[in-house]
């Protein structure tokens, strides 16, 4: 397994490092675990556990029919298809480029909308939340938000360790009830296509509520042995954490260095070699 995740050693990146949590609890890692990195759209799997808190508070609801006029959101779209990115949004603009629930479009914009309806209904900034909610519980002590909800999220490895652990639905958590983080990673709206950026089209295009599931993806930045159960996410700064629920295996690698055609041979290939 160290062999394995020793392979970030060789990538073209100034930093990096990663850890694997394996399926009798032991961790395995490899370079700086408490060097803070820029998370990118790993961000959203924070902020999603953020929102799924507020929806036990009964602060949001997840199937609210009329979000209200505090953001601008395709008509009848809810806090689920927000967090699935099946609402309609456009990407990064506040427009809809389909009626809700027919068509998986990843959404920036829906995330930061998700974080501006919870901190309309908590009447705290949306940062001040997420680390009361889910830093702050977590022992996340090298984590926050430094903008937008979507992708401005800095943490480390350890962190991210504690929050990995603390999503599993089989083992008690601080933060999130059994059943609502089975729902966190079970598929939203099977049916529906989408695309994975930088990974193209892809049918269906499975998403639970934050994280992406793999399923039958191809391309895809997880391995080829990573279960269609798997879930977790990447980010456009080179960074990527996946659980496979059926390994019972979590990987978790963060770099300094932009996702580029690098990542799309990199990420795969640990990936496969950690599950081997």
């Amino acid at each position: 397994m160290q062999r394995a995740l020793d392979q970030i050693h060789s990538w073209p990146v100034d930093h990096a490092a990663a850890a694997v949590r394996t399926s009798d609890g032991a961790v395995v890692t490899s370079g700086n675990t408490d060097r803070p990195f820029r998370l990118a759209s790993v961000t959203k799997v924070l902020t999603a556990v953020a929102v799924l808190v507020a929806v036990e508070e009964g602060t949001v609801g997840l199937d609210d029919p009329d979000i209200d006029d505090t953001v601008p959101v395709p008509p009848g779209a809810t806090v689920r298809d927000l967090l699935c990115h099946a609402s309609g949004l456009a990407p990064d603009r506040d427009a809809a480029l389909a009626a809700p629930r027919r068509k998986r479009i990843y959404s920036n914009r829906g995330y930061e909308l998700l974080a501006a309806l919870v901190a309309d209904r908590s009447e705290m900034p949306f940062d001040v939340y997420l680390h009361e909610a889910v830093f702050e519980p977590l022992g996340m002590q090298d984590t926050r938000l430094d903008g937008s909800a979507a992708s401005a999220g800095v943490s480390t490895v350890d962190d991210l360790l504690r929050l990995t652990a603390a999503l599993d639905p089989t083992a008690p958590s601080s933060v999130l009830a059994t059943a609502t983080r089975a729902a966190l990673s079970t598929v939203q709206y099977p049916e529906l296509d989408g695309v994975v950026p930088g990974y193209g089209s892809q049918h269906p295009n499975p998403w639970g509520l934050g994280p992406e599931i793999r399923g039958h993806k191809r391309p895809h930045w997880t391995g080829s042995r990573n279960s269609p159960a798997t879930y977790g996410h990447f980010g456009r700064a080179g960074t990527f954490l996946w659980i496979d629920p059926v390994a019972q295996v979590t990987t978790i690698v963060l770099t300094d260095h932009d996702f580029a055609e690098w990542a799309i041979t990199a990420w795969p290939a640990l990936s496969d070699a950690v599950l081997a």
